[in-house]
């Protein structure tokens, strides 16, 4: 009798839902109608963001699709991305939290999901101020140098034994480490262990729950079920990483109560800034803070490199043309030295190329609405969701030429960045919520490269063609569904 009860209550509350969309959707952007109930969730597949773009091409660059019980706002060209993040930034800051992680404490602490509001605006000022800042990503320059130089040894002793690297673990490895560094002055990732491994599938599993279709996200009434479940792989996933930072927190604490000698990072400076501020800025913000730093900076950096790499075997001549532009470089500086990198033009413009042509988040992180918008002519209702399809607009001819060829001479005589203020051109997001880390993944990926390209030449493993798989997986990051495996044959020590 229960279960009846509900699926009574149910099917009134979804036909009452229906009629009340259909009310709703009178001053909305064009759409799809949908089905009744349901909407256009069956429509959109396991590919959201080429759906989206495709029926852009019919109903406009600013479109309104309803899915389930919520109606989202789809913005597909940089004319309307720059209405959602720069025009209106302030209307279109709030944030859509998924139903997975909204019964844990991350949630409640995130700058990702926060709204912008007086704790958000503490944690952004901690980030500037020892995270973001010029100086401050110099003073911990030689900490990055050195994982890299371990990854390139590691890649040494691959190459003598003529094995194949896992690209994307070799990255996910590294960025870890690097992030590691950066937090705790110490390597958190043994490349020939598995706590790769099992750092990995812990950020994989927050970024799959955190975008994984629920349908509790879309018909309110069955969020207090979590029918699939995602909330327990969440709590999981979320546990592990906090776990980690918990320890380094901890050990830290007790150092410094021993009045040991401080390391100089970002967790001294953390807790510094807790101890002086700590009602603003609590121990839980802390540890939070960290594992923020560990999803945003590992897994779209290792898939960044490893979509770099599998373009630059497929195009041996700019393999060729980055190269040597690298080892020019190396025999003016004596090294491959980060500073040096940076202002490389052709190995910026391949970074930027990958980062358009294999844009690791295609949809902006959802926004909703503040308060009623009046865009376009339309009405923008409160609590909308609002879809920035960044993948489709870094790939729309009408904005680029050969969209789907990867040419990195495109940037060289370009001022399009990925700064922000370019809206055909989006990795880091834009306005208020753009990503903090910019400055410190473009260092990370760009060093990667150099040293991948200048050090080794590389083979695909038992005679394969170089007909690289190229297919994409959607997660929070668009991944590559099968992994490069390259062998790395020394050519510069």
């Amino acid at each position: 009798m229960e279960l009846l009860s509900i699926l009574i209550c149910s099917s009134i509350f979804f036909i009452f839902l229906h009629a009340y969309s259909l009310l709703h959707r009178r001053n909305l952007p064009p759409g799809p109608k949908g089905i009744p109930i349901f909407g256009s969730l069956f429509a959109i597949g396991d590919k959201p963001h080429e759906t989206f773009s495709k029926l852009s091409k019919k109903y406009g660059p600013l479109m309104s699709i309803r899915l389930g019980g919520v109606t989202s706002i789809v913005a597909s060209s940089p004319e309307m991305a720059r209405e959602i993040l720069q025009k209106n930034d302030e209307a279109f800051s709030g944030r859509v939290v998924p139903s997975a992680i909204t019964k844990l404490e991350h949630s409640s602490y995130a700058v990702v999901w926060l709204s912008t509001n007086d704790q958000w605006r503490t944690l952004r000022k901690v980030l500037a101020t020892y995270l973001t800042n010029t100086q401050k990503l110099d003073t911990l320059r030689d900490l990055r140098h050195k994982v890299v130089q371990e990854m390139v040894q590691h890649l040494k002793e691959v190459s003598g034994k003529g094995e194949a690297a896992d690209i994307v673990k070799l990255g996910f490895a590294t960025a870890v480490n690097q992030i590691s560094n950066t937090c705790f002055s110490v390597n958190v990732a043994d490349y020939k262990t598995q706590d790769v491994k099992g750092f990995q599938n812990a950020v994989k599993s927050v970024m799959e729950v955190d975008i994984k279709f629920n349908v509790a996200d879309y018909f309110p009434l069955l969020r207090a079920l979590d029918p699939q479940g995602l909330r327990g792989k969440a709590k999981d996933a979320y546990g592990y990483l906090e776990q980690l930072c918990d320890k380094f927190i901890v050990e830290r604490l007790k150092q410094r109560q021993s009045k040991a000698q401080k390391h100089g990072d970002l967790l001294d400076c953390f807790l510094d800034f807790s101890q002086e501020n700590e009602s603003e800025f609590s121990l839980k913000h802390v540890q939070v803070l960290l594992v923020e730093l560990f999803l945003a900076g590992t897994e779209t950096t290792a898939n960044t490199v490893e979509w770099a790499l599998t373009e630059l075997l497929l195009h041996p001549q700019t393999m060729a043309k980055l190269r040597k532009e690298v080892i020019d470089s190396v025999k003016a500086n004596g090294k491959i030295e980060e500073g040096a990198v940076m202002g490389l033009p052709y190995l910026q413009a391949v970074v930027k190329e990958t980062m358009r042509l294999h844009l690791l988040v295609p949809f902006l992180v959802p926004r909703r609405a503040e308060k009623d918008v009046k865009l376009k002519g339309y009405t923008i209702p409160k609590d909308t969701q609002i879809l920035v399809n960044a993948w489709g607009i870094a790939r729309d001819p009408e904005y680029w030429e050969n969209s789907t060829s990867f040419i990195p001479e495109r940037f060289l005589n370009s001022e399009v960045d990925v700064k922000g203020q370019d809206f055909s051109l989006l990795p880091f997001g834009s306005g208020r919520r753009m990503c903090a880390g910019i400055a410190l993944g473009q260092r990370v990926v760009s060093l990667m490269i150099a040293s991948l390209v200048y050090h080794f030449d590389w083979e695909l493993p038992n005679g394969m063609s170089w007909e690289v798989d190229t297919s994409e997986r959607f997660a929070l990051s668009l991944q590559k569904a099968k992994p490069l495996l390259a062998i790395p044959k020394i050519l510069n020590a």
